[in-house]
């Protein structure tokens, strides 16, 4: 059949999560963390036993280059067996490591999507500045490994601009705040095309918030298993986190009605198997506030996110009034 009859396969990449689909749907099929578990002690243990026979070693090393797993169960398995590393082939919005990138995108197109690659089209998204040799190398992953027959690979917050646009006929003009988890840029796009010049990086990302949350709870004394501790504040932000307009009024209404606005989190302790629970009260609105009064997290980067957005829309201001009188001047 036709790649053009078919919908496209979306994929994409973060540091923190991969969220994977086919074009035309409301939200993605699969949300995953981007993480991949290989074990390391397959493919020695296997060789060794196989010592002097070719044809013994190459099956060992086709057999220890599939055994991986990715996602949830990546991180499920390296906590329940140590033969399996845990490893991340995205940081902060780059390509770390390609072979475990292309392990990646195998599972999730033949194991998540169960799709053929040939009868699809792709498209695939890339952080900003990206350079343009990652772009090489993953036009050659799929078109020489997964043989697709069409890619197209664009920049997330022009996707986001795009997604935020309910007309067909739209200027694609705007700035988008593209928080990551490894990565926090200001992207400013004109006509959908990126003004890089413009760009502006700040050193606060959804880990820093994470953390953060993490390091507030345990200030207030709640009963966390350490190990869990990380695992127990990225949950409360994803669930229950907000930003607010006032942070003295959203205390006071915290401090009114304590019941009405404190959330509870349960898990299981992993090394006993008893259960446990922490309550998630200033919590829900202080994190999101570290990007707006960033002194109360780090103070080598005092900036407030507003203050940056404001630089960057005066700057491009400027250059708009440029192109104007140039094009008055020009007579057009």
């Amino acid at each position: 059949m036709d790649p053009a009859s078919r919908p496209a396969v979306v994929i994409d990449n973060g540091t923190g999560y991969t969220k994977m689909g086919f074009a035309g749907n409301v939200e993605p099929c699969f949300i995953t963390p981007t993480a991949v578990a290989v074990n390391d002690s397959f493919s020695d243990q296997t060789r060794a036993a196989a010592k002097g026979n070719w044809l013994a070693q190459h099956s060992a090393g086709v057999m220890a280059d599939l055994d991986f797993f990715i996602g949830d169960e990546a991180v499920a398995r390296s906590r329940s067996s140590t033969t399996y590393s845990l490893s991340y082939p995205i940081r902060n919005g780059q390509v770390d490591n390609w072979d475990t990138m292309e392990k990646f995108w195998q599972q999730c197109i033949f194991n998540y999507l169960r799709c053929d690659p040939e009868d699809h089209y792709f498209l695939l998204t890339e952080s900003p500045l990206t350079p343009p040799e990652t772009r090489e190398y993953t036009g050659e992953i799929m078109f020489e490994t997964f043989n697709v027959p069409g890619l197209y690979i664009a920049v997330q917050p022009v996707l986001a601009l795009a997604a935020g646009y309910t007309t067909t006929k739209c200027e694609m003009t705007g700035v988008v705040v593209d928080v990551g988890d490894g990565a926090t840029r200001i992207v400013p796009v004109a006509d959908g095309y990126v003004i890089g010049s413009s760009i502006r990086s700040i050193p606060l990302t959804g880990k820093d918030v994470t953390q953060f949350i993490q390091q507030l709870m345990k200030e207030r004394g709640e009963h966390i298993p350490p190990e869990e501790s990380f695992d127990v504040a990225r949950r409360a932000k994803e669930m229950y986190c907000y930003t607010c307009s006032d942070i003295v009024k959203e205390f006071n209404k915290h401090d009114r009605e304590p019941s009405k606005y404190t959330k509870r989190l349960t898990g299981i302790k992993p090394k006993t198997g008893a259960p446990y629970t922490c309550d998630i009260g200033y919590e829900r609105f202080m994190g999101p506030e570290i990007f707006f009064h960033p002194e109360i997290y780090n103070n080598d980067f005092t900036t407030p996110l507003q203050d940056v957005i404001d630089r960057i829309l005066s700057c491009l201001g400027d250059r708009l009034c440029l192109r104007i009188s140039t094009e008055d001047y020009n007579g057009t």
